[in-house]
């Protein structure tokens, strides 16, 4: 495989970063851009993400820069940017290779118009858009433990070249066609992860739990089909899988986030606890949004909505769920 194509990187978070250092390491030439200038410091002379990547030593090769310039050289570029603020970073990149192939790490969706990070990028870009999704913690892949995710786009052809670029013998890549169902599983499942932190911080116990996640799933899968995605996809790598992972580890910083919510903690304490943004907040406010636009009931979703943004206590939150008029455990 060609080693000398050149890749770039936006966004130098936990999983920006890790994706990266998996592909200098593999031998390409990478380069990293970080709103932060310490942070690109940090990479370039210490090798070292102390901010979002504690305690990992990064590849000497890849190198960290903070300025946007208006023309992109690269083979391959890389979304790792928080959905809400794609457009106005990359925007700022007005002309790009023809052949250069993008893909997207984000997950969520965008407030105002409910775009997918993939929308967001065709819009910007003009090109099909590929998305790389499963249940992946950066710090576990950075460790170079035994991983497997997900490749989706529309050229077989171009998944399958990207398969190859990604995979090592500790990141194993699948690819599918199915773009939209990768990324509202990876969009919703931070919502629900939210919850499942409440629902331990709360301590109701493995029963709550599991029924928790397979009706979280449920809501996945009905908005997902709404939106034309493929079934089969929720029960793979980046539907089920990163539901599970998402829900049960406080690595994941959108079940940490429902745990301090279940806590008591206020919503504004805990975005100023840290730099690291839990995706599942501000996609909580698009779903709310954009499942009464499309008439798609989604309980759980709402309810994690009215805790973060109109005060509703997570106990009240239980009972409305537990209370509502019976059903079919599937209809709609």
């Amino acid at each position: 495989m060609n080693e000398k194509i050149k890749i770039y990187v936006f966004g130098a978070g936990a999983w920006g970063t890790t994706v990266a250092n998996l592909l200098s390491e593999k031998g390409y030439d990478v380069f990293i851009w970080a709103r932060e200038k310490e942070v690109v410091d940090l990479i370039n002379k210490k090798h070292i993400n102390k901010t979002y990547l504690a305690n990992v030593k990064l590849s000497k090769k890849l190198l960290a820069f903070n300025e946007i310039k208006k023309f992109c050289d690269c083979d391959i570029l890389i979304n790792a940017i928080p959905t809400q603020y794609i457009k106005e970073t990359l925007n700022k990149i007005k002309e790009l290779k023809k052949e250069t192939l993008i893909i997207s790490l984000s997950k969520g969706i965008e407030i105002n118009t409910f775009k997918r990070p993939s929308e967001i990028l065709y819009e910007l870009f003009k090109r099909d858009i590929y998305v790389l999704s499963g249940p992946n913690f950066a710090i576990e892949v950075a460790q170079k433990k035994p991983t497997a995710t997900t490749i989706a786009g529309k050229d077989r052809e171009k998944r399958e070249f990207l398969q190859k670029i990604f995979s090592t013998p500790y990141f194993r890549v699948y690819e599918n066609d199915d773009v939209v169902g990768v990324e509202i599983s990876g969009a919703v499942k931070n919502v629900i992860a939210i919850a499942a932190g409440m629902c331990d911080a709360l301590k109701l116990g493995n029963n709550a739990k599991a029924a928790l996640i397979t009706r979280g799933l449920n809501e996945i899968r009905k908005l997902g089909k709404k939106l034309g995605a493929n079934d089969i996809t929720f029960l793979g790598l980046s539907g089920i899988g990163d539901l599970i992972l998402t829900c049960n580890s406080n690595i994941s910083r959108n079940y940490s986030t429902g745990y301090l919510l279940g806590k008591g903690k206020d919503i504004n304490f805990i975005t100023n606890k840290t730099k690291h943004i839990a995706e599942g907040i501000k996609t909580s406010l698009a779903l709310k949004k954009l499942s009464e636009k499309l008439g798609v009931e989604m309980p759980i979703s709402e309810q994690v909505y009215k805790v973060i943004y109109e005060n509703q206590s997570p106990k009240k939150a239980v009972e409305l769920l537990m209370s509502r008029t019976l059903k079919p455990e599937f209809y709609g």
